[in-house]
């Protein structure tokens, strides 16, 4: 499986979002079980859709994060089309939705 990079900086992440058509965050907490329960069932689903650019970003390391996003949570999975968010989901991430979402994106993005 493999692991999103990460991104350390509110300016590493406004570059990844505005130069990818289209990619996933995930906004976690180093504290957080649900974070790191959740994060690899993401990464196994994400491996199906390689076009779709992934990051993960700590808002311990980089908490502006919260208030530029509006997360009052964590963890947040953003999906951004051509810069601009389409999805969001936050603590329960319910798996199958999630998936379907993501692969109607990208049927509808890339084929």
């Amino acid at each position: 499986m493999t692991a999103f990079p990460k991104t350390e900086s509110m300016e590493q992440l406004d570059t990844f979002i505005k130069s990818n058509d289209v990619s996933l965050v995930y906004i976690s907490r180093e504290q957080c079980s649900v974070c790191h329960g959740l994060l690899p069932q993401i990464e196994s689903i994400m491996e199906k859709y390689p076009k779709i650019e992934t990051t993960q970003v700590s808002a311990d390391i980089v908490p502006e994060v919260a208030g530029a996003f509006s997360i009052f949570t964590v963890p947040v999975v953003l999906v951004f089309v051509e810069g601009k968010e389409y999805y969001r989901g936050a603590r329960i991430i319910p798996l199958e939705p999630f998936e379907e979402k993501i692969k109607q994106i990208y049927d509808g993005y890339y084929e």
